[in-house]
């Protein structure tokens, strides 16, 4: 007779140990039914349909939601039970589903080494067919079901340089701009001399660039080297675009810095670019503040003052007032470190682009006009997260990482 769970009237602990006992042994015995259960013809799939269905049924009648054994037990014994026994009841039953639901996934495991062996006999005993091992047998007999989902490689956390490099396109991209990006190989003239960087001029040796080697015989502009900013990008845009044009050009970039707390020879830029009739310093302005408060918050005050690039002209430098003292340059009763107590973090430059630009990607300065901007990704997400070290960010230091997950 098949066993079912009755209601409790004595909660002592002996009468429900009897229970629990006699609960465990239905469930053994069912379960060792299902694995004796024979199938007459091994090499065909309805007999091992029908095994399987067997199981399916016992699985349902232990471990349903609505009706199984499991949801019976919590019905019929702990919420039957005294308040002064509820504590001991609810142990017992949540043992109770623990045990039910390793024995039905245990039934489960070797009803499928059943099949499998069954299935690697009838293969060896095939003339000309035999293995050397089970996981090889295992890998003839079954087949590759189609419906299954596919095996999929664990997706980690955004790395926090890459995370704060998403931010910030994401903030101009709701600006209207759209993404572009370039090779990290570059030559020198799309890197210098196309963003009115002239020979010898004296901003070159401020980049600290690093060259490819062997390239003596080639002409100065076609050399190649690792670019030492996002700004190539640019000019490859307006030379296969007409204005209007608004873009962002995120990327890895190269320099000979030494490797300190704040410098580093690889790192991450973001730079901007918009090309257009009638366009301003206003019209920077409104957008960099914008896209300052859209990243460290609306409270966050802006400033520019002048600076020089020679791809700009106006050319500026962007601060932001102090996002660890209120722009005070004081926290906690001491000098602010990370604004030197001015109230002011330097961030970005910026400036309207420089008319002779205009003519290495044949626009005409007379009929339009436009700005720049670029901001080191790294410095950007030392600020958010309170890095104080840039060379943490490419150490491969799982517990540092772990932290942005």
């Amino acid at each position: 007779m098949a066993y079912t769970v009755s209601k409790l009237t004595d909660f002592s602990a002996t009468a429900l140990d009897s229970a629990v006992r006699d609960l465990l042994s239905a469930l053994d015995q069912e379960a060792e039914g299902v694995l004796a259960s024979k199938v007459a013809e091994p090499e065909h799939d309805a007999g091992w349909k029908k095994r399987w269905d067997e199981w399916k049924v016992f699985r349902d009648r232990w471990i349903a939601r609505k009706n199984g054994i499991t949801t019976q037990i919590n019905e019929l014994w702990l919420k039957a039970a005294p308040k002064e026994t509820k504590r001991e009841v609810g142990q017992q039953v949540n043992r109770l589903k623990g045990e039910i639901e390793g024995k039905v996934k245990a039934t489960e495991e070797r009803l499928q080494h059943q099949q499998w062996n069954a299935e690697k006999a009838v293969i060896e005993s095939t003339p000309g067919r035999s293995f050397a091992t089970y996981d090889e047998a295992l890998k003839a007999t079954q087949g590759v079901d189609i419906t299954l989902p596919g095996i999929r490689r664990p997706i980690g956390a955004e790395h926090p340089v890459i995370k704060t490099m998403n931010e910030i396109i994401g903030v101009f991209r709701n600006l209207g701009y759209s993404v572009e990006e370039g090779p990290e190989v570059e030559t020198d003239y799309y890197n210098f001399e196309a963003l009115n960087f002239p020979p010898n001029h004296p901003a070159r040796d401020t980049q600290d660039t690093l060259f490819i080697a062997g390239q003596d015989a080639k002409p100065p502009r076609d050399r190649l080297l690792l670019r030492t900013h996002t700004s190539p990008v640019q000019i490859r845009t307006m030379q296969k675009m007409r204005p209007p044009v608004r873009v962002v050009c995120p990327g890895k970039v190269h320099r000979n810095d030494a490797p300190d707390a704040t410098h580093s020879p690889i790192f991450h830029q973001v730079e901007g670019l918009a090309v257009d009739t009638n366009i301003t310093f206003c019209d920077l302005k409104g957008t960099l503040d914008h896209a300052m408060k859209a990243l460290f918050g609306s409270n966050v005050k802006t400033r520019f003052y002048p600076s020089f690039f020679p791809f700009t002209e106006p050319s500026a430098d962007v601060q932001i007032s102090c996002i660890f003292c209120d722009g005070k340059g004081v926290r906690d009763g001491t000098p602010c470190r990370n604004c030197k107590a001015s109230g002011w973090i330097e961030l970005l430059g910026c400036g309207m682009v420089d008319p002779n630009v205009y003519g290495f990607v044949d626009y005409d300065p007379a009929k339009v006009s436009g700005f720049a901007f670029g901001m080191g990704v790294e410095r950007i997400a030392i600020l958010k997260y309170g890095v104080d070290d840039i060379q943490l960010f490419f150490s491969g230091d799982v517990r540092f990482l772990e932290q942005f997950g």
